[in-house]
């Protein structure tokens, strides 16, 4: 038994990894999603953080181009006026010294005039840019940049043009510029080769309206690739916060539904397997949920098999010794029949031998109908039965048979005495009821049947005027095998079944039978009454 057991339970075991945990933990990780997908809409932020950048390289440009236009132009011999090289390096110097942006000056002709990342020279502005840690990339830098790959690689990004820078540049490399030189200001977003975002912005350098260069601000988008980042950073922050918490409770979650779960399933295997009633099922009613309600039931369940598993052990000992009894009786007379040498006594034997194979034959009968009882009471659909009605057509056939006491029957007439059950069987029940009123009625004696409703019940009571039921055994002649016949009837006539199984059918049909004497003011017996109650069913 106990390889069994652990055979069957080491093949359910799960542990935390059972399939009911993985449920709670998927569903309630699918919440998640949500801001996980939000992380791929960050786009439309980084749009707006570019075009502020760009918004602040326009205003820079205009206030610089302002002060290229009225500082670094000179008149030529003609009239004409044009930007100086030298002033215009001078100035470039002085304004764009420590703003991280680089300053580049076209002629109208196209011709680049400055740049101010050659400017510096010596003890100019050196470009500082952060090593990575000594240990190299950390874990979580891998992760984000894991997934800026993933987030450039889906559809829908921004495909933004590739910038190059030429040896020799000229207005004609950039669109913006050309723009510009055409009195409109206009910014460019380009990646460079290392998927670096470059941001530009070209303005016209003018005096009196008039045209005299482009003026192209450019600058990374680092600023804008940090913020981006720095909220991706956080939303990932909540979400694995989110994660953890949601990890824990739905463990919390699997515990207190898994854990009492997997104690009724062992309980039941050990119910299943196990010898005796040591074990249990465990008690979770006072939980007041589905669990409870569960535990509850199996309890029930097992209550019920263990009251059949006693009822079927009784049932087969009474069979047993009720069947001895013949045998016992049936074996003493073939062995005496075979010594006995007198006609009279040999027929005697004879007439005792059919009795006791007539009496096997009985018992064995009436048996077999009740093992059958159950099984066919739980399989068969109950259908609407007029007691009433079915009361009636047994008198009348009752009425039939000449001699013995009378029949009758007391019902209100158009009332309908409706019940839900099997009326082959109900009618067994009143049959057997008034066989057993009429084998103690007294020649001449009347047996009364009645039906009347009270309350939610049909209520059926079977009187005759025979000699009642022995005092404290009103309850004991339901008992299986109890017979308690009159001195006049033949021993062995009965199998002492009938009112075991009458009551086995009334409680199959939810209902109550009993039996009482019937006695007058006096406190004589006038005879025995049985009361059946079924509950009304709908017509």
């Amino acid at each position: 038994m106990a390889q069994t057991l652990k055979k069957h339970r080491k093949g359910r075991k799960r542990g935390w990894r059972s399939s009911l945990t993985h449920k709670i933990l998927l569903i309630n990780s699918l919440v998640l999603l949500i801001p996980v997908v939000g992380l791929m809409h960050l786009e439309q932020y980084r749009l707006s953080l570019i075009a502020t950048e760009l918004d602040a390289l326009s205003i820079q440009g205009r206030a610089f181009s302002l002060s290229l236009g009225s500082t670094a132009v000179v008149a030529s011999q003609v009239g004409d006026e044009k930007l100086v090289p030298e002033l215009t390096r001078s100035l470039m110097r002085a304004m764009l010294n420590d703003i991280g942006v680089r300053a580049r000056i076209f002629s109208t002709s196209g011709e680049m005039l400055a740049d101010s990342l050659y400017l510096a020279g010596i003890g100019g502005p050196v470009e500082v840019g952060e090593l990575p840690p000594p240990g190299g990339v950390g874990m979580l830098d891998r992760i984000i940049r894991f997934y800026e790959k993933i987030i450039n690689w889906l559809p829908g990004q921004d495909d933004w043009p590739l910038y190059r820078e030429a040896q020799n540049q000229s207005a004609e490399d950039y669109t913006e510029v050309l723009i510009a030189l055409n009195g409109e200001p206009a910014g460019m977003v380009r990646s460079d080769t290392s998927g670096r975002l470059v941001l530009s912005m070209a303005v016209p350098v003018q005096r009196y309206r008039q045209v005299l260069g482009a003026l192209m601000l450019s600058k990374d988008a680092e600023v804008v690739s940090e913020a981006v980042q720095d909220r991706r950073r956080d939303i990932l922050a909540v979400c694995g916060l989110a994660l953890g918490v949601t990890v824990l409770l739905s463990l919390y979650l699997a515990g207190i539904i898994g854990r009492p779960l997997r104690r009724l399933a062992n309980a039941a295997d050990y119910v299943r397997y196990g010898k005796g009633r040591q074990y249990e099922i465990p008690d979770f009613t006072h939980r007041r949920d589905e669990i409870g309600d569960l535990s509850g039931a199996l309890r029930a369940m097992t209550e019920a098999l263990w009251s059949r598993m006693d009822a079927i052990e009784g049932f087969a000992a009474d069979v047993a010794h009720e069947i001895k009894n013949p045998l016992t009786s049936l074996r003493s007379a073939v062995e005496t029949v075979a010594r006995v040498s007198d006609p009279d006594q040999q027929k005697r034997l004879m007439s005792i031998i059919l009795d006791d194979v007539q009496r096997l034959d009985r018992l064995i009968s009436d048996i077999s109908d009740a093992s059958r009882l159950d099984a066919e009471l739980s399989r068969a659909d109950m259908e609407d039965v007029d007691v009433g009605k079915l009361l009636e057509a047994l008198v009348e056939i009752q009425c039939v048979n000449e001699g013995g006491p009378t029949f009758e029957v007391s019902v209100d007439e158009g009332e309908d005495y409706l019940v839900q059950g099997l009326e082959g069987r109900l009618g067994q029940v009143f049959r057997n009821l008034m066989t057993n009123a009429q084998t103690f009625s007294p020649e001449g004696g009347k047996i009364l049947l009645s039906a009347h409703t009270q309350e939610d019940c049909v209520v059926i009571t079977i009187d005759d005027e025979g000699p009642g039921i022995i005092p404290g055994k009103l309850d004991a002649i339901f008992d299986r095998f109890y017979t308690e016949r009159p001195q006049e009837e033949k021993f062995g006539t009965h199998s002492g079944l009938g009112l075991s199984i009458s009551k086995q059918i009334i409680e199959a049909h939810n209902g109550t039978i009993k039996a009482v004497n019937r006695e007058n003011s006096q406190g004589e017996v006038l005879g025995a009454r049985f009361v059946i109650s079924l509950p009304i069913g709908q017509a």
